[in-house]
């Protein structure tokens, strides 16, 4: 197991994670019951489970947790309003009830939002009221907040910078929203406070397969070279997209489990929506969704999804899905957006499960699967961060009901993920003080790398805070300054 040292003084009581522990864990001879590979929403929240039941758990991540997909959301914890327009009743009513744990659980970093819809037809109010009713009513008692008509005062009111000339009125209804990386950092130590050996900068090489089963995971740490043999009763395929790699290391004829999708967003000030509501726009020109939300004090304004076939690992916006955005911006918003207002832009790839055919990628489900292959080689995919809790119990019952992992069971209902308060408030203090304050930034990434496995600048802009998310000069000149530093003290 990671060994655990407590944390010098009483403002941060977080442990501190050793990464020499952690890799001297995995030199273990012992066999894992749980082998996760893939440091995602999915694979913390299957490494969480299993090591709250009690089971001898190793998570590898061959990057820094949440670096591929999980890192890139729009950042909403949701029942998917559009999944309901597709008639998925039972993905809706799951996400709500995920939705409300979050909400439980992780309070400090998961919030309930309202959301409004600026109405400019006569009857879209009535059909929007309808449709959102039923989204209230799958809640039930587990409800963010209630859904209402807004004349078109109080839609101004609250979106005081979308255009009032042809405007009816408008619908508010709640959600949530949270901050996807952090999540993820809370997960990960969730994991360890669990029992769990969850490391990043650990690559899955091979798979070693005897008898017809996965016997072992060849891994690789990337910082050192040194390989190691992970034996293990269960092995989770939770790498995203990238799963039909891992697939494929067994059976290279192996059919592709997943569509790959590209969700777009631009970010832009706050001054283009002020206030503390998100704007729905719930049906753009090609029939997707658009969502432009407070997050920060930027204003994250982003569409769903475009098929891709390119699985990089530094997924971009294409430049017309910038030019769509701003565009379809432009037809709610009184103040257009123009490309000088973007202080930048990102993408995450999303894996859909491909069933038959694939067309167009935003009519494919976002349920997650479940597929077992070589006996105990199960690869988890599709679904989306709000459910990753519900998916990670799927993937332990699954195990359980073949024999392959005790039963056992689950607690993660109830388990309140470890946010420590101190670490929050020194990453918010280094992202309010930029690029200008330096010392408020080395001091937290000091407390980064002894808390939250930060390796890299990378992982503390982008990932520890989201400064490399909102503002990419701001980032690029606060990476330029963190390096002059350490390259001063190495000098010393």
């Amino acid at each position: 197991m990671g060994k655990l040292k407590k944390a010098e003084g009483a403002a941060v009581r977080a442990p501190v994670i050793e990464r020499e522990a952690l890799l001297a864990a995995l030199r273990h001879a012992q066999p894992w019951d749980v082998v996760v590979i893939g440091g995602g929403a999915t694979g913390l929240g299957i490494a969480v489970d299993a090591a709250s039941r009690g089971l001898r758990t190793a998570l590898i991540e061959a990057r820094d947790f949440s670096s591929g997909t999980s890192s890139r959301s729009t950042k909403l914890i949701h029942g998917g309003v559009r999944y309901l327009a597709q008639g998925n009743v039972k993905l809706v009513r799951e996400a709500l009830t995920e939705r409300a744990l979050l909400l439980a659980n992780a309070p400090a970093l998961v919030h309930a939002m309202e959301f409004v819809v600026p109405c400019y037809r006569p009857f879209d109010r009535a059909v929007l009221r309808v449709g959102l009713g039923l989204y209230d009513a799958l809640a039930g008692s587990q409800g963010a907040g209630a859904t209402r008509w807004l004349s078109k005062a109080e839609t101004l009111a609250r979106l005081p910078t979308v255009k009032a000339n042809g405007l009816y009125g408008g619908v508010a209804y709640w959600d949530a929203q949270f901050d996807d990386a952090r999540l993820a950092v809370a997960l990960m130590r969730t994991a360890v406070a669990q029992g769990a050996t969850a490391v990043n900068y650990v690559r899955a090489d091979a798979l070693r397969v005897k008898g017809g089963r996965v016997e072992a995971v060849v891994a690789v740490d990337q910082e050192s070279g040194e390989r190691f043999e992970l034996r293990a009763q269960a092995v989770y395929n939770a790498t995203g997209v990238w799963v039909d790699r891992i697939r494929t290391m067994i059976d290279p004829a192996s059919r592709p489990m997943v569509a790959v999708s590209r969700g777009s967003h631009i970010v832009v000030g706050q001054k283009f929506l002020p206030g503390e509501c998100g704007l729905m726009i719930p049906k753009t020109a090609d029939g997707r969704v658009l969502f432009a939300i407070p997050w920060l004090g930027h204003l994250i304004v982003g569409t769903t999804d475009v098929p891709t076939t390119d699985t990089t690992w530094e997924p971009q916006p294409e430049q017309p899905e910038i030019d769509f955005i701003i565009e379809t911006a432009r037809g709610v918003l009184r103040d257009p957006i123009g490309p000088e207002d973007v202080t930048n832009t990102f993408a995450g790839l999303r894996p859909l499960v491909a069933r038959g055919t694939v067309g167009a990628t935003k009519t494919l489900s976002r349920e997650h699967s479940i597929v077992i292959e070589q006996r105990n080689l199960i690869t988890v995919t599709g679904g989306k961060w709000t459910t990753y809790r519900r998916m990670a119990y799927d993937a332990l019952e699954q195990a359980a009901s073949r024999g392959l992992l005790p039963v056992r069971p689950c607690v993660t209902e109830t388990l309140r993920i470890d946010v420590d308060a101190a670490l929050e408030s020194a990453c918010r203090a280094a992202e309010a003080s930029g690029a200008a304050g330096i010392d408020v930034v080395r001091r937290y990434r000091d407390l980064a790398s002894r808390h939250e496995q930060a390796r890299t600048t990378d992982d503390l802009l982008n990932r520890r805070m989201r400064t490399g998310l909102l503002d990419r000069n701001v980032a690029a000149a606060l990476a330029a300054r963190l390096d002059k530093v350490v390259a001063a003290h190495a000098a010393e």
